[in-house]
């Protein structure tokens, strides 16, 4: 999603205070920064940051870390963010701003990672550009270093050839595929499906969502 630049951005971020300005600082250090054991999930281009504020103020026994590139997309999230915390700082959240691509310089395997959230990526449908996909296999390989055994990716697309691929790359990648959907709004395999901006409109253009849950087996 192509999104204006965002004037406020740089400055609210800079005032928020679950915003991590240098991440890579934290790399397998995470836990001691939300100062708690629970169990540590992560959203890859978290965008505008609905799902995940939905997602973390009504899971406050986990903890979460949003990831994006954009400044501007975080801005909107960190403002989402407040909104569903009613304005209170979370204290089971982080914003970070990272190149998914370079996962590794932010994350190992001391950060223990328990589920990896991706939602409607960049499908990238030019062929030479595949490799930029987020379940691209190269990125799960990467994964599959910052993931405990068993932990799990969690997927919706709109894309039927991107989903496709994924089945392939999972299984290139030796993840076991635990469900998987190409309706998810008549079969729903989450425990609960929060619905993104993105999913709505692509619903409600007649697209049918698809998604999976697969498992790291490493």
């Amino acid at each position: 999603m192509r999104i204006r630049r965002k004037k406020w951005a740089e400055k609210e971020l800079n005032e928020a205070k679950f915003y991590i300005h240098n991440p890579s600082e934290f790399k397998g250090n995470w836990k001691k920064l939300f100062k708690n054991n629970n169990p540590l999930h992560i959203e890859l281009g978290c965008g505008k940051g609905n799902f995940i504020a939905t997602l973390a103020s009504e899971n406050k026994n986990i903890n979460y870390i949003a990831i994006d590139m954009i400044e501007a997309m975080l801005g909107l999230s960190k403002r989402n963010i407040e909104l569903a915390y009613k304005n209170k700082n979370p204290e089971n959240l982080f914003l970070i701003r990272a190149n998914v691509e370079n996962i590794l310089d932010v994350f190992d395997k001391n950060d223990m990672i328990e589920r990896i959230y991706i939602n409607f990526c960049n499908p990238w449908p030019r062929k030479k550009h595949n490799k930029r996909r987020l379940t691209h296999t190269r990125q799960l390989e990467n994964y599959k270093q910052i993931l405990v055994p068993s932990g799990q990716i969690y997927f919706k697309t709109d894309s039927d050839e991107l989903f496709e691929s994924t089945l392939e790359y999972l299984n290139e990648a030796n993840f076991i595929i635990n469900s998987q959907t190409y309706d998810l709004h008549n079969d729903n395999i989450f425990e609960k499906n929060i619905v993104t901006e993105h999913e709505k409109m692509f619903s409600d253009d007649g697209i049918k969502i698809k998604a999976l849950i697969a498992t790291n087996i490493n």
